[in-house]
């Protein structure tokens, strides 16, 4: 293990313009900057059209175009055990994982940091349109400059040590400014699309993916109503507030039928109409679990924000109670299709202190 040089910033090289400017921007400042593309999935593999060997190439450009050493960071075996089995389990147990917050927390700034340490490099650096400050040996996180591109909701479960020693060159400025400096300085990727979804799957539908590790288990479709409306192939191909790909007609001009809940033990996906009134689909409150914690803990009674899912705007929250290793909010006004699994973020202000997991959602209830 190499001892870290302070002026060493390896920086994760995406493919992208905004992992590119935050290497160009560290150059400029006068660090010893690198470059890394950090492989996740290998071409035999591959599942369609995945973007990795055009990513790869993009980010070689960059590199080449800025004047600073690049390498490939084989982290694919890893991938597979933290990303993947997390991802195929969440859905084989009926639940919605994120494969993105975990490949933050397991991957960018879990073993990727680690390598970098090894390698001698004090910091590493990612393009997220988020922002860090340090103060007394802690580290806080705050919302990206550009609240329409923020990212900050994607570190809700790395953990605060591992977010140390990391910078965030991108989160002072807009993406408006971002593609503008990377036309500038003649970027080969500047006018490069920002990329969408889980990187390894191309334009492989989730369900698709899944079904080579989850065997289908067809089972009814019913109404709140409890009528059978139809039959699906497994309960792991929807999730909660899904509105295309269920195969029933609504019956009306002006709804279509969405999903409500997933009842496991009869096999049976649920669906109403998109109402607030909908039983199941409207939720006030929930209880989070799997919890990290950045910033200083909430405490009972406290009213902070949170953002349900990434799109989200940040809500009023209230926490209800703590106990160990998990705490009950009360949303301020009714959320729609939260999903167990999914990820609830935290904040004060524009600090994210935060995040865990729903565990479970007033009204959400098994149906019968």
């Amino acid at each position: 293990m190499k001892t870290p040089d302070d002026n060493r910033i390896l920086v994760a090289l995406s493919g992208g313009v905004d992992s590119s400017i935050a290497a160009a921007l560290l150059q400029k400042r006068g660090y010893d900057v690198e470059g890394a593309y950090i492989r996740t999935w290998l071409d035999e593999e591959d599942l369609g059209e995945c973007p990795a060997a055009q990513d790869i190439e993009d980010a070689e450009a960059v590199a080449d175009h800025l004047g600073i050493p690049f390498r490939i960071v084989n982290l694919v075996r890893n991938y597979r055990e933290k990303v993947v089995t997390y991802l195929v389990d969440g859905y084989r147990r009926g639940i919605t994982p994120n494969p993105d917050i975990m490949c933050n927390r397991e991957m960018k700034f879990g073993v990727f940091r680690d390598v970098a340490r090894q390698e001698g490099f004090s910091h590493i650096a990612t393009g997220h349109y988020c922002r860090s400050q340090s103060s007394e040996g802690q580290t806080r996180i705050l919302e990206g400059i550009d609240k329409t591109k923020d990212q900050s909701y994607f570190l809700a479960l790395t953990r605060g040590e591992d977010l140390q020693n990391v910078v965030f060159p991108v989160g002072d400025l807009r993406k408006a400014e971002v593609r503008e400096l990377a036309n500038e300085i003649g970027l080969p990727n500047a006018r490069k699309k920002d990329s969408q979804g889980i990187c390894f799957l191309g334009k492989v539908k989730i369900d698709e993916f899944l079904s080579r590790y989850i065997p289908d288990s067809p089972g009814d479709i019913v109404d709140t109503a409890g009528t059978v409306r139809g039959t699906h192939k497994g309960l792991h191909r929807f999730t909660i507030g899904q509105r295309r790909g269920i195969g029933v007609p609504s019956n009306t001009d002006n709804e279509a039928f969405v999903v409500v809940a997933k009842d496991l033990e009869k096999n049976q996906l649920v669906i109403g109409f998109d109402r607030p009134e909908t039983p199941l689909l409207y939720q006030t409150g929930a209880i989070i679990g799997s919890l990290n914690w950045i910033g200083d803990p909430p405490s009972k009674g406290e009213t902070l924000a949170a953002k349900p899912r990434y799109r989200d705007p940040a809500q009023e929250i209230q926490i209800i109670a703590t106990g160990e290793g998990r705490i009950e909010v009360e949303f301020k006004n009714p959320q729609r299709a939260l999903a167990l699994g999914q990820i609830l973020a935290f904040y004060r202000g524009e600090e994210l202190i935060g995040g865990g997991t729903y565990e479970a959602v007033e009204h959400q209830k098994e149906f019968s």
